[in-house]
Order: C-alpha cells, then sequence, then structure tokens
C-alpha cells in the first residue's frame, strides 16, 4: 500500500472527512483492520484566507509548496490538495516536490465521464467558480461544459462556505438557498452539479435532490485509495 499525502486544514472541517473518506475506502476494499496509509500536514487556515481574498495566490502558493515538501518528506508516494479552491496554485506547488499530485479536477471528471455527463454545474467558492482554473481543466482536457451560477447566487454560495461551513456551521435556510441554486443550474441544462468546496457535502447530500451531485472530497479521497492501492 503506497502512502497518500493530505494537505490539509483548508478548512480542517472537510479535512476530517477526507481522513475518514479515505480509512473507510482502505478498509472496505481490504476488510479487517486495515486503513489506510497517510501523511498528513494541515495549515492554519486563516493565514490562507486572508491572503486569498487579498489576491496574494502566488504566498499561498509558497506557504503550501513548503508545507507540500513536509508532507513529501514523511514518506508520502502522493499529495493531495484538500481543497478545490488551492489548486489555483496547484503547478507552483507540483513544481516544488517530486511526487505526484492527484488533481480534484481530473479525480471529478472521471467521475463525470462515467455517469455519462459533458454538462455540468459548479459549485464552489467565488475563486473556483469564476476563475478558469477548475472550469478550464474540466473544458480543455475532458471536453466538459461548465456552468456557473448567476452573481447573487455565487454571492451567496460564496459567503456560505466562509462564514458558515468553514466554522462548522449548517443551516437549513443555507441549505435551502443552495438546492433552489442546484435545481436552476439544472434547468439551464447542467445534468448534474460539482459540489466543488469540499465543504458544500456538509450542507446537502444527494437524498436532497434529484439532481445527480459531484462530491469532490468523497471523489478524491476514493480516487487515493484506488492510488495507494495500485487499482489505477
Amino acid at each position: 500500500m503506497k502512502t497518500i499525502g493530505l494537505l490539509g486544514g483548508m478548512s480542517w472541517e472537510s479535512t476530517v472527512n477526507y481522513y475518514k473518506a479515505i480509512n473507510t475506502g482502505v478498509k472496505n476494499a481490504l476488510g479487517g483492520l486495515h486503513s489506510a496509509k497517510i501523511c498528513l500536514y494541515s495549515v492554519d487556515f486563516d493565514e490562507i484566507e486572508k491572503l486569498q481574498h487579498q489576491n496574494q495566490w502566488e504566498q499561498t502558493g509558497e506557504i503550501l509548496a513548503k508545507a507540500a515538501k513536509r508532507v513529501e518528506a514523511g514518506g508520502a508516494d502522493c499529495l493531495l490538495i484538500c481543497t478545490n479552491t488551492m489548486h489555483k496554485v496547484a503547478a507552483q506547488i507540483g513544481a516544488e516536490i517530486a511526487i505526484p499530485i492527484l488533481h480534484i479536477a481530473d479525480a471529478t471528471a472521471y467521475a463525470l465521464q462515467q455517469q455519462g455527463i459533458t454538462r455540468v454545474g459548479l459549485l464552489g467558492t467565488r475563486f473556483t467558480m469564476e476563475q478558469d482554473f477548475y472550469k478550464a481543466r474540466l473544458r480543455d482536457k475532458f471536453g466538459i461544459e461548465v456552468l456557473i451560477p448567476n452573481q447573487t447566487e455565487r454571492d451567496l454560495v460564496h459567503n456560505v462556505i466562509y462564514n458558515e461551513l468553514c466554522l462548522g456551521q449548517v443551516n437549513e435556510s443555507s441549505r435551502n438557498a443552495y438546492l433552489e441554486i442546484v435545481e436552476s443550474l439544472n434547468q439551464q441544462g447542467a445534468q448534474g452539479v460539482i459540489l466543488g468546496c469540499t465543504e458544500i457535502a456538509m450542507l446537502i447530500k444527494q437524498s436532497d435532490t434529484q439532481v445527480p451531485l459531484f462530491d469532490t472530497t468523497e471523489i478524491h479521497a476514493n480516487y487515493a485509495v484506488e492510488f495507494a492501492l495500485n487499482a489505477k
């Protein structure tokens, strides 16, 4: 079994779910008392969040690259950046380490392809929804068209992530608002919706809607388990 490197803490609320999902995946695959070999480095998200909103992306990349090198030094065979948004600096991080980064957008694209989905909605932070580092990868590498909510909806999605979910708060009113946005994207032609922030699955689940949802935390974790067990 290979050792999975996790670059977490963004937020720690979702990193907990990564840890649980990866260990559950290994246990289900191997049975008995098996668990995953994991090397985890968790950053202080307050520092990262401030730099995000100041548009200081290179500085965030420097912090995460330094952390990634510590994960590699700890014996990891791959690296998962446990957040969609910070894949914006994945190339900067990857340039500093020798182990492969298992990209969250690639893992998600493979899951979409398995379901025959070519047009998908995307929920996430404002950075993930509005900038091209995520959408363009799905489009250019996999031929998947991406729809995003309107400006007012994007603001709501973003604010709920940072002001509620990253603080461990799950509010019914926010769940209902998210589900309305999911339905709107579906009516615009989205065959499914990517939960493109690792905290969103804390708020809405597949049982809440008939629109297919793609939980990037679960997908990314499963992708790592396949890598660790040489299933790829």
